[in-house]
């Protein structure tokens, strides 16, 4: 068939290798294979075919390496060439470059690619569309990519791309949607991106940015979804953002933006998805938010605001999801729209709401009181405050007499550190170099300092082995969950320092130890009553209610254990070492594979390396260590290991 210069085969069910002799049909255009079952490798011989502009093998089962690109070359008036949804192995070839100037689309996501993108694909002047989305690809973006001012899309999320987005990204001038999430880019977003004026859509989520937003973002007028969700972003957002006129999804959550959340979000009257979740907002939610007719949803918990609830939420006729859970709100709980179907898991953790006892919050107290009663009320107020200042004047003079000393008020020393960046040259300094001397502690996936930063605050420094894949994945995890929680007798994380070749925790300094110490070393000088290690043991029991049943997620530890109880300087023991934790997700019969090794005689019996996230796995490891601080036995001695009906009660 010589003069066929069409092939149409999609949506079928053809099996087996694509014929090489379809390389003889020499006037063919359009060749569409895709989604099938061909399997094999794209034979070469389509290169023989000068007149193809359309190649679709799209969502069959080839596989090979991207050898046959070169042969395409041939066909210098192919426009698009769409190959996802296989099984293509191999990089991406620099004489890509050499495929027709004409190259309009370039789609191979979802494959098996490695490597980088070449830098030759630049050549490519006419390409509008590429999207090399859920691959393997690592290295760096090519800074010669910016060049290709036809492009309308770049899609290369889902892969582990490293380094920064290239400065000149604002070179990019027909660029509608950018999808970069899911790698592992860092540093901050080039301010030159405000130069994309017609960019829609912008998705750099799950990456590891640090940085200050660029106010350049917010003046992208055409844009209408942007996502920069679960990075690292801090400082505050700018106070007029209502250039994003066009805007119909914002989720900035999983942050460290902090300040007052923008008033002029109040103008996205087409805006229907707001999350601002996990940063640390604080103040009340604004009041021009009553201008978001169109919201559907709205997650707004986890964060520091305060206030009332606004009514207005109630009037909103598409609301159908409101999270506020976890800030500091307080007042009455608004009737009505979307609080009708409000669960307590939506508003749990604001202590001072009332009035919605069928969700667990008790009634508001009644306000109509009669004026006597007011009157009442505040003459005893006064007497109460006059006797009051009165006893406290007193007490401090004669504690001023007795003690002859001044009274200084007190200073958190850690609040100078969280919000700065600690470099890695101050943490060598604190530690003397990472001296042997000063090394508290050793486990797993690496080694504890005890540190003194330059402000003179003395803090333990967990420096990570980066020889280990473990202990990057270990790293992720305390970041993940110590980053939110808040806790009396949890470890408090005060920063980190990250870069690909050194990544250390900055921690709260106990300086009593940990409880494996007060039990079992005989050189401890301190002796452990019954109330006391009762005490202990209620500390860790609180901790362990707290990450079970009162955080916004429910984090599993799986691995309390003695030397993880650790004691400051009032003897307060602190849950610490979220090495292996895992964040459930849905019920208690979720699956988990944590391949994190757990401690010997600490592993629930029913739960191996792979087996259901459970609380039980805590609950079980807590009952261990119970019997092991009241008898002193080690779980790895015969009464625990040998004797099953024990482990069993225990489990």
């Amino acid at each position: 068939m010589q003069e066929l210069s069409t092939l149409n085969f999609e949506k079928n069910q053809l099996k087996g290798t694509i014929p090489p002799s379809l390389g003889n049909l020499s006037k063919l255009s359009y060749l569409y294979l895709d989604r099938n079952h061909f399997s094999g490798q794209v034979p070469t011989t389509l290169g023989r075919i000068a007149t193809l502009k359309r190649l679709l093998l799209s969502k069959n089962k080839l596989e090979g390496n991207m050898d046959f690109l070169l042969a395409l070359s041939n066909c210098r008036q192919l426009q698009d060439l769409v190959i996802p949804n296989n099984y293509f192995t191999g990089t991406l070839p620099d004489h890509m470059g050499n495929l027709s100037t004409q190259l309009i689309t370039f789609r191979a996501g979802y494959n098996k690619l490695t490597g980088g993108i070449p830098a030759t694909l630049s050549n490519l002047s006419s390409l509008n569309w590429i999207d090399l989305s859920n691959n393997l690809l690592t290295k760096e973006m090519p800074h010669s990519i910016t060049t290709m001012e036809n492009l309308v899309l770049l899609d290369i999320s889902m892969n582990e791309l490293l380094g920064t987005i290239p400065s000149q990204i604002g070179m990019f001038k027909s660029l509608e949607r950018l999808f970069l999430q899911k790698n592992k880019f860092f540093g901050s977003i080039p301010d030159s991106i405000g130069n994309l004026s017609r960019l829609q859509y912008i998705d750099i989520s799950n990456n590891q940015f640090i940085s200050a937003l660029p106010t350049s973002v917010f003046h992208l007028d055409e844009l209408i979804k942007l996502n920069l969700s679960h990075n690292s972003f801090g400082g505050v957002l700018p106070d007029d953002v209502s250039m994003l006129s066009q805007i119909d999804q914002i989720d900035l959550s999983s942050n460290f933006l902090d300040g007052k959340i923008p008033g002029s979000i109040g103008e996205f009257k087409m805006l229907t998805y707001l999350n601002h979740s996990c940063n640390l907002f604080e103040g009340p939610i604004p009041n021009q938010l009553n201008n978001l007719t169109s919201l559907e949803l709205s997650d707004l918990s986890s964060n520091d605001l305060s206030g009332t609830i606004p009514t207005f939420f109630a009037n909103f006729t598409y609301l159908s999801t409101l999270n506020l859970s976890f800030n500091r709100l307080d007042g009455q709980i608004p009737e009505g729209g979307v609080f009708l179907n409000l669960t307590l898991q939506s508003l749990i953790g604001n202590v001072g709401l009332c009035g919605a006892p069928r969700i667990g919050f008790p009634p508001c107290l009644d306000k109509s009181h009669s004026s006597n009663k007011h009157l009442l009320k505040f003459q005893i107020l006064i007497v109460i405050i006059t006797f009051g200042g009165i006893a406290i004047c007193l007490y401090l003079c004669i504690k001023k007499e007795l003690k002859k000393r001044e009274v200084k008020d007190y200073v958190d020393p850690t609040d100078g550190i969280c919000n700065k960046i600690v470099s890695y040259h101050e943490l060598l300094r604190a530690t003397n170099s990472f001296s042997e001397d000063n090394i508290l502690g050793s486990g797993s996936f690496g080694k504890v300092f005890k540190g003194q930063l330059s402000s003179g605050l003395v803090v333990a420094i967990k420096v990570l082995d980066m020889q280990l894949d473990q202990a990057i994945r270990s790293f992720d995890a305390e970041c993940r969950v110590l980053r939110m929680v808040r806790h009396r007798n949890l470890i408090r994380i005060l920063n980190t320092c990250s870069n690909l070749d050194f990544r250390a925790l900055i921690l709260q300094y106990m300086p009593n130890g940990s409880l494996e110490t007060l039990i079992h070393q005989s050189q401890s000088t301190m002796r452990l009553g019954f109330l006391e290690r009762l005490g202990i043991l209620l500390d860790g029991s609180m901790a362990m209610a707290y990450l079970h049943h009162e955080h916004h997620e429910v984090i599993l530890h799986y691995d309390l254990k003695p030397s993880n109880m650790l004691f400051d300087e009032d003897m307060t023991a602190h849950v610490a070492d979220f090495g292996i934790a895992r964040l459930l997700q849905g019920d208690d019969n979720s699956m988990t594979y944590a391949s994190m090794p757990g401690t010997v005689g600490y592993m629930a019996p029913e739960y191996g390396s792979l087996g259901k996230a459970s609380r039980k796995s805590d609950i079980f490891n807590f009952g261990i260590m119970l019997l092991e601080v009241f008898t002193g036995r080690r779980p790895t001695d015969a009464m625990f290991v040998g004797e099953l009906s024990l482990r069993r009660w225990v489990c």
